[in-house]
């Protein structure tokens, strides 16, 4: 199943009060060159409280920028297109300083036809990006394609030492080898999934009370009955989920999206059919109803994200929702708010059904190991340089450069501790150039630091007056890593292998949910939605949708007891 997270700058959450240092900005990737420019166990704590890495010197190191390192790079995902290396600061400056060029390998839109024929040519890029244990990684195991980092976990510093032994566990293959490297592994709330308002828009329309699906309903008509060339409410890629996914948390209290991404809703100890699901169907009626009263972008299945961009920094979108709005607003906001003081984005506390409590709304979700996961395949030269890079790059040194740029902009120099970088006047006076700066390196965040990032900024942003924090930060710490719930029992080893019987039934679920989601999107009435939801429930048993559920079902009893130690 697809993620409905993209390359985020997902930044994850150190949540803790007030005057408590709090968690830093949205996530991206560290650095700590090699062997010899990481940073000892003792200055970095970890991101979990397990053991840090040894200072003793590991022998035949691969050093990150002795010597050139180029590699080819897949993101698989039909939305994602790798920017090419070198052109954002981030990139450039590891080109030039650290020797490291990688070359994409682009999906074109059509990620699953693309692996298959890579598999089958036998000609797969050196590393891979994809979905945590999905059916393509697993499948790359059992066909022996991929290297393992038992030894080289071992050998590096930054991953040992800010993932726990835990989630490492959680993340080994079921030959017990460990094969990913994850992106935005923490273990503290994280994530940006929710709702952003158009401010000057919310503003001239009188500020009204935007906290039930029933005043997001009344704001949205106010909106198309005022604005003609704004859209009211965008819910980015519909085909992913995103802003359905979202709004399907706002009829239920403790409703996960993750529930849907997986296409099964866990009730009485058991996982049960999506389609069925009454919060779901409720969720698909009232979307329904803001599609056929033009209520919500009328190309949601066909737009891209590009064209969701153009609209949001140009300020004509009223309401926004997706699993990471902030990506797209925190730079829209620089943009408008230089133009008109009046003008820019704001993140609302969730919507919530009437009468349900909004304190347990949770639009998005987050694992503690993270989003998705790097993997390195046998037709790489040097696997293990490779590794090296991606520790390197998880690392303080690497996740200084793409959340902040290279030393000298935003930051300038380390603290006492040799990690955390001492920020610039530049960085609190220009938003606006912050803000392209991390949209720029959002698409090449693959390996996600979230404790480092977010600890890092806290230290700084916990000391600025609210009016000079960074919008993303601030809308972090007061709505939405609030507002995001612990799905990691939902997120581990959900998909069976593709081959299998369970997995061939999984994929044949997926095209259903895909098909009849679009067609009760655009249904007619609240009947004939639930028509169209029976009728997707009833083919997708006729596929064998049980044994996935079965599947699941074992998959999440099992997922419990590990991390409860048994």
């Amino acid at each position: 199943m697809r993620s409905t997270k993209k390359a985020l700058l997902v930044s994850v959450a150190v949540l803790m009060m007030l005057t408590v240092v709090l968690a830093g900005c949205s996530g991206k990737n560290n650095k700590e060159g090699g062997a010899s420019s990481s940073p000892s166990a003792s200055t970095a704590p970890s991101a979990s409280g397990s053991e840090a890495a040894s200072e003793e010197p590991v022998a035949d190191l691969y050093e990150v920028g002795k010597e050139p390192l180029e590699f080819s790079f897949y993101g698989h995902y039909d939305w994602y297109s790798m920017p090419k290396w070198g052109e954002d600061a981030a990139s450039k400056w590891i080109k030039e300083n650290k020797k490291v060029n990688i070359t994409a390998v682009q999906s074109a839109n059509n990620a699953k036809t693309k692996l298959n024929t890579m598999m089958a040519s036998k000609t797969l890029p050196d590393v891979i990006w994809a979905d945590r244990h999905s059916a393509d990684i697993k499948l790359l195991i059992e066909s022996d394609m991929l290297v393992p980092f038992d030894d080289y976990i071992e050998k590096y510093p930054n991953l040992k030492k800010w993932l726990s032994t835990e989630a490492i566990n959680m993340l080994r293959s079921d030959d017990g080898k460990l094969y990913q490297f994850p992106n935005w592994y923490t273990n503290q709330p994280n994530g940006n999934a929710g709702y952003v308002v158009n401010k000057k828009i919310y503003k001239e329309l009188g500020s009204p009370k935007l906290e039930t699906t029933d005043d997001l309903y009344e704001y949205l008509k106010a909106v198309k009955a005022k604005y003609s060339d704004v859209v009211p409410f965008e819910p980015e890629l519909v085909i992913d989920g995103q802003g359905l996914d979202v709004l399907y948390t706002a009829f239920e209290e403790n409703a996960l999206n993750r529930w849907v991404g997986n296409r099964s809703i866990p009730r009485d100890g058991k996982m049960t059919s999506v389609f069925a699901d009454p919060t779901f169907r409720e969720s698909m009626q009232y979307a329904a109803k803001l599609f056929r009263e033009k209520l919500m972008t009328q190309d949601a299945l066909t737009q891209t994200r590009d064209q969701v961009k153009e609209k949001v920094l140009n300020g004509k979108v009223a309401v926004y929702a997706s699993s990471s709005p902030t990506d797209f607003a925190a730079e829209g906001n620089g943009i408008l708010s230089k133009a008109d003081p009046d003008a820019g984005y704001f993140v609302t506390w969730p919507i919530a059904k009437t009468g349900l409590d909004k304190n347990k709304i949770f639009p998005g979700t987050y694992s503690k190991l993270g989003w998705n996961v790097s993997v390195i395949t046998k037709s790489a030269k040097d696997p293990e340089a490779i590794f090296a890079f991606l520790d390197w790059y998880t690392g303080p040194e690497g996740q200084r450069v793409l959340m902040w740029g290279p030393e000298g902009g935003y930051w300038d120099g380390l603290e006492a501790d040799g990690i955390t970088p001492i920020f610039t006047e530049k960085y609190g006076s220009d938003p606006e150039g912050l803000a392209k700066l991390q949209a720029d390196s959002n698409n090449i965040f693959w390996n996600g630091n979230t404790v480092f990032l977010d600890t890092t900024k806290a230290k700084y942003e916990s000391t600025l007056p609210i009016e000079k924090q960074n919008w993303n930060t601030h809308y972090q710490y007061e709505v939405t890593w609030k507002t995001q719930a612990d799905a990691t029992e939902y997120s581990v080893n959900m998909l069976p292998s593709k081959d299998s019987e369970e997995g061939i039934a999984t994929q044949a679920v997926e095209d259903i949910f895909d098909e009849y989601r679009a067609k009760a999107l655009y249904a007619k009435s609240d009947e004939e939605v639930l028509k169209i939801l029976d009728e997707a429930n009833e083919k997708a048993f006729a596929v064998g949708y049980q044994k996935q559920l079965d599947y699941q079902t074992g998959a999440w009893q099992a997922n419990v007891a590990k991390m409860n130690g048994n």
